[in-house]
């Protein structure tokens, strides 16, 4: 396949990827496999799927690490891990990132309102003092990694959090700032879909 062989589908009016997109039946059978599952769960497929395919071995490692980093642990539950993702999304300005967090948020939450008011400004979204410490240290890893300090992991340990729970911080921020920056740059754009879950 060359890029004058295949043109990303354009949903919206809007070419989900400024990359080619493989059909679904070329892709090898766990990726195919990955597609299904989510048409099942959520009735359609991720654009950041079909665009990621065009490098398949890559999407079935990202996808691999990503599903470990959502994994809800006794302090860091699955909403938390959700403003993560929006909290750095947000600080990257990563259109794809928000709508499909923000989506997951709403989900997560079971509730529309505070899930979009921490989407858009978490500061002003009445969490407390131990939600805002975790997205505050993921926007300072997001915006100015070379402030980061051992005093960072300690005032979220007071919070009740394990190291392997600060650890899971670091490395979702982290994660989120590689994924906004491969989708930025790529020109993903969010399924139509995602703005109406939830809600």
């Amino acid at each position: 396949m060359t890029e004058t062989e295949r043109r990303a589908p354009v949903e919206g009016g809007v070419p989900i990827s400024w990359f080619p997109v493989p059909e679904e039946s070329e892709l090898p059978e766990d990726l195919q496999g990955l597609f299904r599952k989510a048409r099942e769960k959520i009735g359609f497929v991720p654009n950041v799927f079909r665009a990621y395919s065009f490098r398949p071995e890559r999407l079935s490692a990202w996808f691999g690490h990503y599903r470990q980093l959502h994994e809800p642990t006794e302090n860091l539950d699955a909403a938390e891990r959700e403003m993560i993702a929006v909290a750095v999304s947000m600080a990257n300005g990563c259109l794809y990132c928000l709508v499909a967090h923000g989506a997951a948020l709403r989900e997560a939450l079971g509730d529309p309102i505070l899930a979009d008011r921490i989407t858009l400004d978490y500061r002003r979204a009445g969490l407390d003092e131990r939600r805002t410490a975790i997205l505050d240290f993921a926007v300072k890893i997001t915006r100015e990694p070379l402030e980061c300090s051992p005093e960072d992991i300690e005032r979220l340990r007071g919070f009740g959090l394990s190291l392997e729970e600060v650890w899971d911080v670091i490395e979702i921020a982290s994660m989120y700032n590689f994924t906004n920056r491969m989708s930025l740059a790529c020109g993903m754009i969010p399924n139509e879909e995602y703005h109406a879950l939830a809600r």
